[in-house]
């Protein structure tokens, strides 16, 4: 069963000067039960497309529905049954952690002690407890980002929107926010996570629809998008220049090397898997060719981004996605 659905969804942003097309027909369906990964660099129409289906910003065209309910029509219902972690922290800094927590559960509309029991039941699950009475600004950011999940869970919703969970931390906050979100999606939840990073989309992803330029432009599993831009390849590092051409017909005779002169890399195609890469090492040191790094490699997420959109996916923000300076519709939506 569908949980969200979207069809040719539109938004233009305008201003006397100049109008940008944020989305541009953008369709969507998550299934219950699973993580849908919104993959894109930033401008691409990603957190555009969250503020649409968790009712903040009203679309110029398309329709949208969230367990049946349309998101414009229905928007008080639609919001009573999700939750919604944004890029930038939505929690009060001069209020500790438990009040913070309680204060959602109040908006949620929990009874005040119902919010308080969920607002302790959060504190521990987040690993935050110790910190639950002290003010969130001495937070550090990692604890910040699991505060506002943990406020986006107290109304204990079944589908979940993460808008770049972890942008900003560092490497061991971000895995520990991964841990997080796995619970989540064992618990039962429906997930829909906007990412720049590659590596986050095919930790915890089902599914990954990759955004550019306000479309969706490819969809499928991580498996399935790296099968697009071809199978399991061969590189070869040579250790001299000059060696690079005798290398490439060696390990090619066909001519299907592509070389890479500054890198001095050979890459080909490995249709024979890793025999065919103990064959490569045999044939260079026969000849006595020296190399400097060899493997078998397999395509990741950035070459399916670099094949479909003809950039890298982590790029310097643009006008595409505009966050804060939204028109008077987006903030009464």
């Amino acid at each position: 069963m569908a949980v969200i659905e979207a069809q040719g969804l539109v938004k233009v942003y305008r201003s006397r000067k100049s109008e940008v097309r944020a989305l541009d027909g953008v369709d969507l369906e998550v299934e219950e039960g699973t993580v849908l990964g919104l993959l894109g660099p930033n401008g691409a129409g990603k957190t555009t497309t969250v503020r649409v289906l968790t009712t903040l910003l009203r679309a110029d065209a398309g329709r949208a529905t969230i367990a049946g309910l349309d998101v414009g029509r229905d928007a008080q219902a639609v919001r009573r049954m999700i939750g919604l972690s944004g890029q930038y922290a939505a929690i009060d800094e001069n209020l500790t952690g438990r009040e913070n927590l309680w204060m959602f559960g109040r908006l949620y509309q929990l009874s005040s002690h119902d919010a308080k029991g969920r607002a302790a039941e959060l504190l521990t699950r987040f690993d935050l407890e110790k910190a639950g009475d002290r003010v969130a600004k001495t937070y550090s950011g990692g604890m910040r980002r699991r505060l506002d999940l943990a406020a986006a869970l107290i109304g204990q919703p079944k589908l979940l929107f993460l808008d770049e969970p972890t942008t900003g931390l560092d490497p061991r906050s971000r895995l520990g926010m991964w841990d997080v979100i796995r619970t989540q999606v064992r618990e039962g939840a429906t997930l829909l996570l906007t990412t720049q990073y590659l590596e986050e989309a095919d930790a915890l992803a089902d599914e990954i629809a990759v955004v550019d330029t306000g479309k969706i432009i490819a969809r499928g599993t991580a498996d399935e998008l790296k099968t697009q831009v071809g199978g399991e390849r061969i590189e070869v590092v040579v250790h001299d220049h000059d060696h690079l051409g005798r290398a490439a017909q060696l390990i090619a005779p066909d001519g299907l090397a592509t070389i890479d002169e500054h890198s001095r890399r050979l890459t080909i195609a490995a249709e024979g898997g890793a025999q065919q890469l103990v064959e490569v090492v045999l044939r260079l040191g026969e000849e006595q060719i020296r190399i400097d790094d060899v493997g078998l490699r397999r395509p990741t997420l950035d070459d399916v981004f670099l094949a479909l959109t003809g950039h890298a996916a982590e790029v310097e923000p643009d006008a595409n996605d505009t966050r804060t300076d939204m028109t008077s519709e987006g903030e009464s939506a």
